[in-house]
């Protein structure tokens, strides 16, 4: 996705809870056995997580395996991570390594490792507690060194108090357990990001994607993002193809990252008038309703990261100015920014492509 160069590891982000997870990452990473659990919506990056976690580990070395749990049906799962002897079953006709050994010394990174089976769970168990595996079909166990880092977008108490998932087995995976933020919680990193994609999928283009206009970013930072960064990739990446060349304007971006703006419209966004009017307040947008209803907390929550983030953005960084608009105690306000952790150090501005 990215060249070792941009960010951390391929990670972009300056947000303070990016820089949070990078400190974690590294820490994590000094230890090189203990097993980590990394948590996340869809699309926040787990992969590249579990990545910079093995590239900076004693073990970057050997082998990084990544293995898709939900991408590979059950049949196949079983023999794919611990490999089969020969004459196992009709067709085996030679042995065949498993992912398990060829990360013997590595790091072999389980995504999706909540629709596992059960049958497997318990094998993977094995692995963890006793350092050793048996092939399908074999009889004497083989000893495997190997890290494991595990990642899911499901919620794994939930499952274990369902008995869907092995409490064991969940407790031996989440010796350190790590949280991904989703991107509309660390909206500070938009601009970033877009510049980063925009350069990225700029590459040996003839007419490169100039950027992105002020009222562009600005819609974009206030979109809920339920697709996270990768939702924000692939868009970059069809707009470079569509409007190389050019500036996009909020006019060129589809519909749907405008339509929570809509009712206020663009005059709302564009306006730099530093009157507390003057403050885009959060549409909820259709992709935020599903059939289990809203988190409201994460909602509220949500609106005041915005709302303290656009009056920061108006007023230079000037705590005092940016209370006086929102009606808030300087103190009060400073209180809010250090309980969030908002970054003041970003404002929402026109993204280059330079």
């Amino acid at each position: 996705m990215f060249r070792k160069s941009d960010g951390y590891e391929g990670i972009i982000g300056t947000s303070l809870r990016m820089q949070k997870l990078f400190r974690i990452i590294d820490q994590v990473a000094d230890d090189g056995d203990s097993t980590v659990l990394i948590q996340g919506e869809s699309g926040t990056g787990k992969e590249l997580v579990a990545r910079a976690i093995h590239s900076r580990s004693p073990r970057s070395q050997k082998n990084f395996v990544p293995v898709n749990c939900a991408a590979i049906p059950d049949d196949l799962l079983e023999s794919e991570l611990f490999g089969y002897v020969k004459g196992a079953f009709t067709g085996a006709t030679q042995n065949k390594m498993g992912r398990i050994q060829y990360a013997a010394g590595g790091t072999l990174f389980l995504d999706e490792i909540g629709d596992m089976k059960p049958s497997l769970q318990a094998k993977l168990l094995r692995v963890l507690q006793e350092k050793e595996y048996e092939p399908v079909g074999g009889v004497k166990p083989v000893p495997v060194d190997v890290r494991i880092v595990a990642a899911t977008h499901r919620d794994l108490e939930k499952l274990v108090a369902e008995g869907k998932f092995r409490e064991d087995l969940y407790y031996r995976l989440s010796v350190i357990p790590m949280q991904i933020p989703a991107l509309r919680d660390r909206r500070d990193d938009i601009p970033v990001l877009l510049e980063s994609f925009c350069r990225v999928f700029n590459r040996g283009k003839r007419n490169p994607l100039q950027g992105f206009s002020e009222e562009a970013v600005r819609a974009l930072a206030t979109y809920p993002w339920p697709g996270n960064v990768r939702e924000l990739e692939n868009l970059v990446q069809r707009l470079v193809v569509l409007h190389g060349g050019e500036t996009v304007g909020i006019e060129d971006l589809p519909a749907k990252y405008t339509a929570h703006i809509a009712a206020q419209g663009q005059d709302a966004i564009a306006d730099t008038n530093t009157s507390t009017a003057s403050v885009t307040p959060l549409a909820l947008h259709d992709a935020i309703w599903n059939g289990e209803g809203i988190d409201f907390n994460d909602l509220v929550d949500g609106l005041e990261r915005q709302l303290i983030s656009q009056a920061l953005a108006r007023t230079g960084g000037n705590k005092k100015e940016a209370a006086r608009l929102l009606n808030l105690k300087r103190t009060t306000l400073i209180e809010k920014i250090k309980k969030k952790q908002i970054d003041i150090g970003l404002g929402i501005q026109q993204a280059s492509c330079a």
